[in-house]
C-alpha cells in the first residue's frame, strides 16, 4: 500500500459497538475498584494520622476520584458522557461503599462486659504508669526471704489465681505471687498501643520487685513468660536468686520470628479449622491487622481492646487442647481477659531486640528449664537455655505438652518444691 508523504495513517474511530463493548468493561472495572480505591486510601491516610474520621474521608476521597475518572470515560465510550451520568455514577458507588463498610470494617466485633472481678485480685499501682492485677499466697511454715513470681505466656495469655505449684510453695514457707502482665488480664490497656514493649514488661516486673521490698526474687516463667525472664535476667541479673524456664518460647526472638519456634495449631479437628478461618476472616479484624503494620495507633482507635481481646480469648478457647499430648484431658478454661494489642506488639518488639545471649552466658544463677515431651515449642529452642545459661539444668517430662502443669501436676510441683529447696530433683536431670 503506498503511503501519502510517508505518512502512516492515524487510525479511524472505533466502531460503535467496539465503543460499547469496551464501555461497559470499563464501567465494570469502575465499579470494581471504586471500593478497592477507598480501601487503599483508607490505609495509606494512616502513614499519616491515626484518626478514623479522616481514614475515612481519605478513603472516600480515593473513591471518589476513581468513580470520577473512570465513570467519566466509560460513558465517554458508550456516548452517554457528560457530568450528570458521572455524578450520578458517583454518588451512588460512594453510597455502596459506604454501605458496605458500615456492615463490616465499621461494625463491632463481639465485645461484651468483663465479668466480676474475683476475690482474691488486688492491684498495684506502679510508677511505671501500670495498673498491676494480682493474686497472693502468703507464706506459711517457716517464711524465706525471696518471693516467687509466676509470670505467664503468651504475650497476653493471662492464668487466673495461683498456679499449679503456688500452694505448695507457700507452704514451704515462700511468699507466692502471680499477675497480669500489662495488656492483659484485668491489668492497664495501654492508650498508645505502641508503649507494649519488652522493656516495659521488664521495668514492670522491676517495679513489682521493689513494690515487694526484695533484693531478690525467684522466677517462674511459663512459654513467654520463660522469654521474659530471660530478658529480666539480662538485665536485672543481681535481683534474681533462682529462675525456672516452663515449656519456655524463643530466647531470641529475632532467631525464631513468628511461628518459626513452633507451631500450636498443627493439631486442630475440621470444625476447629473451620472455626478458626471464620475467626480469622472477619473484614473488621483484617483491617486492624493491615493498620497495625501501617500505624498501630490508627488500629487501636479503629478496634479497640474489648473486641479484639475477645477475639483473642474465642481463638485461645479453641486451641486450648492443641497443645497437649493426644488423649490428655481438656484443659479448664477462664474468663480472665486475653490481651490482643500486649500480644501483638510486644511479640513484634521482642523480633526487634538484640541477642542477648552474650550476656546471659556469664550470668550465674541457678535455673531450671523443663519441655515437656509433646511441647510444641521445638527441642533445639529449649535446648538453647540449656546451653546459655551455665548455671542451669533441664528436665524432660514424659506425658506432657506445652502446658506441663496440666498434663503432669504432681510432678511438676514435686520440681518446682525440689529445685527452689536445693533438694535432689524428682526426675532426671541433663
Amino acid at each position: 500500500m503506498a503511503l501519502s508523504n510517508g505518512r502512516i495513517p492515524s487510525p479511524g474511530p472505533l466502531p460503535p459497538l467496539v465503543r460499547r463493548i469496551c464501555g461497559g468493561l470499563l464501567l465494570a472495572v469502575t465499579v470494581a475498584l471504586t471500593p478497592a480505591a477507598a480501601a487503599a486510601g483508607f490505609v495509606a491516610a494512616a502513614f499519616a494520622t491515626a484518626s478514623v474520621p479522616l481514614l475515612a474521608v481519605a478513603g472516600l476521597a480515593a473513591a471518589s476520584a476513581v468513580a470520577a475518572l473512570l465513570g467519566r470515560a466509560a460513558f465517554g465510550l458508550l456516548g452517554k458522557g457528560g457530568m450528570r451520568a458521572t455524578a450520578a455514577l458517583t454518588g451512588v458507588l460512594l453510597l455502596g461503599v459506604t454501605a458496605l463498610a458500615a456492615t463490616t470494617v465499621f461494625h463491632p466485633m463481639p465485645a461484651p462486659a468483663a465479668g466480676p472481678v474475683p476475690s482474691d485480685v488486688r492491684f498495684w499501682n506502679l510508677p511505671t504508669g501500670s495498673r498491676i492485677a494480682y493474686v497472693h499466697a502468703p507464706a506459711t511454715g517457716t517464711p524465706r526471704p525471696t518471693p516467687v513470681i509466676f509470670l505467664h505466656g503468651g504475650p497476653g495469655t493471662p492464668a487466673e489465681g495461683i498456679p499449679a505449684g503456688g500452694r505448695e510453695l507457700a507452704a514451704d514457707g515462700f511468699d507466692v505471687y502471680s499477675y497480669d502482665q500489662v495488656g492483659a488480664g484485668r491489668s492497664t490497656r495501654l492508650s498508645d498501643a505502641t508503649g507494649y514493649t519488652v522493656a516495659r514488661q521488664v521495668a514492670d516486673l522491676d517495679a513489682i520487685r521493689r513494690r515487694l521490698g526484695a533484693d531478690r526474687i525467684i522466677l517462674v516463667g511459663q512459654s513467654w513468660g520463660g522469654s521474659l525472664a530471660a530478658q529480666y535476667l539480662r538485665a536485672h541479673a543481681s535481683h534474681v536468686a533462682k529462675a525456672v524456664f516452663t515449656s519456655p518460647g524463643a530466647l531470641w526472638g529475632r532467631e525464631y520470628p513468628g511461628s518459626k519456634a513452633g507451631e500450636p495449631w498443627d493439631d486442630l479437628t475440621p470444625a476447629q479449622r473451620t472455626r478458626r478461618d471464620d475467626l480469622e476472616s472477619r473484614p473488621r479484624l483484617i483491617a486492624a491487622s493491615v493498620l497495625l503494620g501501617v500505624n498501630p495507633r490508627a488500629a487501636h482507635a479503629l478496634v479497640g481492646d474489648r473486641e479484639l481481646d475477645h477475639w483473642m480469648h474465642e481463638v485461645a478457647l479453641l486451641g486450648k487442647d492443641s497443645a497437649s499430648c493426644a488423649g490428655a484431658a481438656p484443659t479448664k478454661a477462664h474468663d480472665n481477659p486475653q490481651g490482643f494489642y500486649g500480644n501483638q506488639m510486644t511479640v513484634k518488639d521482642f523480633e526487634q531486640l538484640p541477642d542477648p545471649r552474650p550476656v546471659l552466658r556469664t550470668v550465674h544463677v541457678p535455673s531450671l528449664i523443663l519441655r515437656g515431651q509433646c511441647d510444641f515449642i521445638k527441642a533445639e529452642v529449649t535446648q538453647e537455655y540449656r546451653q546459655t545459661l551455665p548455671d542451669s539444668r533441664l528436665v524432660n517430662v514424659q506425658g506432657a505438652g506445652h502446658g506441663i502443669a496440666h498434663a503432669r501436676p504432681r510432678l511438676y510441683t514435686a520440681l518446682l518444691r525440689a529445685f527452689l529447696s536445693n533438694e535432689p530433683l524428682p526426675a532426671p536431670a541433663s
